[in-house]
């Protein structure tokens, strides 16, 4: 049964707003906060407020329990991300804590933050030290809500693939996916709707963990990714050589048992079953 109040989605973009639409089918009382005053998903109800502004989160309503922190920063460099995940955090939690008591805080945060691994399993156990300032400041943020009174509760997402969200597919479609050469570069990746639905289930867990990963069952190389791309799109094999387009998020297969533990079920438990499906209809309409 869901929780009594409302639930606030801080940074209702793309996956914001699936898990907006999760909340009303299943009769929970939705805002939406977003920087633009862009229409949501019919009944959710739009915010519009700046995260790193506290004065704009006057706005801000009385009967808010529940609170999904998952923005974007609008560029990205070191000062937009304090700004959003430091500053924003803070300014937000702050308000409503003023407002009436909250009963859970859900941070969106990122795998970035563990760095590099030399290909290991990691959980959420596992000692974090990020590789650049995105990974560092997630951390921070992390460690400011584990140190607030009210229940935090970290979601560390890997990396997001779905409708719209199809860089690896573009790659290889575009014929500039280069397998780096080497030891073999593990990726991890969950789709924006088992996102979304992970963000759900943990809001209605009744006793949530303060940490999570949010990946899928299977990790996998990533010459594995592209040889799959490339067979369901009729494309040679991407051949080995330097990829420029690698983030510095560490070389490291996430462990997703604890979620899994709590009762999570993957819609699409591996990249062959979420690209498949993603592919599906452009294949179909050939």
């Amino acid at each position: 049964m869901s929780a009594a109040g409302a639930c606030l989605v801080a940074g209702c973009g793309d996956v914001g707003q699936r898990l907006a639409v999760r909340l009303r089918a299943a009769g929970r009382r939705v805002y939406g906060l977003r920087r633009s005053a862009a229409a949501l998903p019919a009944g959710v109800q739009t915010l519009q407020a700046d995260l790193t502004d506290a004065d704009s989160l006057r706005v801000l309503p009385d009967d808010i329990a529940d609170v999904v922190f998952l923005p974007a920063p609008g560029q990205r460099d070191e000062g937009a991300y304090r700004g959003l995940y430091l500053d924003g955090l803070r300014h937000l939690v702050q308000a409503l804590r003023a407002r009436a008591p909250l009963r859970r805080v859900l941070f969106a945060s990122s795998s970035a933050v563990y760095g590099e691994h030399g290909g290991d399993w990691v959980d959420e156990d596992t000692p974090c030290a990020p590789l650049a300032f995105n990974g560092a400041v997630l951390r921070q943020a992390e460690q400011w809500l584990a140190a607030q009174p009210e229940q935090g509760i970290v979601v560390r997402l890997s990396g997001l693939y779905g409708p719209g969200r199809t860089r690896l597919v573009d790659q290889v479609a575009a014929g500039t996916a280069r397998v780096p050469p080497g030891a073999r570069h593990w990726t991890n990746r969950i789709h924006v709707d088992d996102a979304a639905a992970a963000l759900q289930h943990l809001l209605d867990l009744p006793q949530p963990a303060a940490c999570y990963v949010a990946s899928d069952d299977a990790p996998a190389g990533l010459d594995e990714v592209y040889a799959f791309l490339a067979q369901r799109l009729g494309l040679p094999v991407p051949p080995s050589g330097a990829a420029p387009h690698l983030r510095a998020v560490g070389n490291k297969r996430l462990r997703n048992a604890r979620l899994r533990d709590s009762g999570f079920a993957f819609a699409f438990p591996d990249f062959r079953a979420g690209y498949a499906a993603l592919l599906a209809p452009a294949r179909g309409a050939v």
